[in-house]
């Protein structure tokens, strides 16, 4: 398969552009495709100098631009030059202007202002780093999301991916010999979602993590027999206080935070209190 440029061009960080060009090559197996990242492309002159470098490597050309001038501008350059050029969010922005009766404002990086929401996004990001692992777990009260599970069940990047979506997450492992705290059992506001995995998966994952620290790979942490016990151990755990859970063994991290989400959402839409009453193990 011959290789192929791809050239993302934005005038903002380009993150949109980059979800879009990794979720359309994934429809594609082994394709070989060079990527050449211009963000934050707000000017005529910045955009003659990229010219050159589209000139050399001729490939498809996928644009955020909402500044009219800058966009006519590369479209003409890339009609010259006889690059295909796509803009990535026209389609969308076009059906909503006419749903909404009224144009889109045209601004650079509009998504990314420093209103309520960011300032919000920031305080979940801090409070679930801090809150990891089982840390704090005086104030998990204050958390929307709880979750629960073995050890290297995923709880602590899917923790973080889920507070970039704006969620304050708190996360407890889950070891036979260390019962959780009690508050674990009496909490009211977070949705608290167990987290569970195929044991030999689990096994596997947690070998490459000794080897990457370089420790021994033959412990009791890989022993089949205890960690079958372990996720027995918290099955029963969630069973027994009415958590949903949530297999991980062939999720993705995307897509055990979307199984998160939709979760609360069904119970935000619900209005119904979590759960209470205690049944530890």
């Amino acid at each position: 398969m011959s290789r192929i440029h791809l050239h993302l061009v934005s005038d903002s960080t380009g993150e949109t552009l980059e979800m879009v060009a990794k979720a359309a090559l994934a429809q594609f197996d082994d394709a070989q495709v060079i990527r050449h990242f211009w963000p934050m492309v707000r000017s005529l002159q910045h955009l003659d100098r990229i010219v050159g470098e589209l000139k050399a490597n001729p490939g498809l050309v996928l644009f955020t631009l909402v500044n009219p001038d800058t966009r006519k501008h590369l479209e003409e350059r890339c009609r010259t030059l006889g690059l295909p050029h796509v803009a990535a969010l026209d389609t969308v922005t076009t059906a909503l202007e006419d749903l909404l009766g009224q144009e889109a404002k045209g601004r650079p990086g509009r998504q990314h202002v420093l209103d309520d929401a960011y300032f919000a996004r920031v305080d979940a990001i801090q409070f679930t780093i801090a809150h990891d692992d089982g840390i704090a777990w005086e104030e998990w009260e204050q958390a929307d999301i709880l979750l629960a599970g073995v050890s290297r069940s995923s709880k602590t990047p899917t923790s973080i991916y889920l507070a970039n979506r704006g969620y304050k997450v708190a996360n407890i492992p889950l070891v036979v010999e260390s019962p959780p705290p009690p508050a674990l059992f009496s909490l009211r506001r977070p949705l608290i979602v167990g987290l569970t995995t195929a044991p030999r998966r689990l096994i596997q994952i947690r070998r490459n993590r000794l080897l990457l620290l370089n420790e021994a790979t033959e412990t009791s942490y890989v022993d089949e027999e205890k960690v079958e016990k372990e996720v027995v151990f918290a099955r029963r755990m969630f069973a027994d206080n009415g958590w949903p859970v949530i297999d991980v063994t062939r999720r993705s991290i995307e897509e055990t935070a979307a199984a998160v989400i939709r979760l609360y959402n069904e119970r935000e839409a619900r209005e119904i209190p979590p759960r209470v009453g205690p049944k530890p193990i």
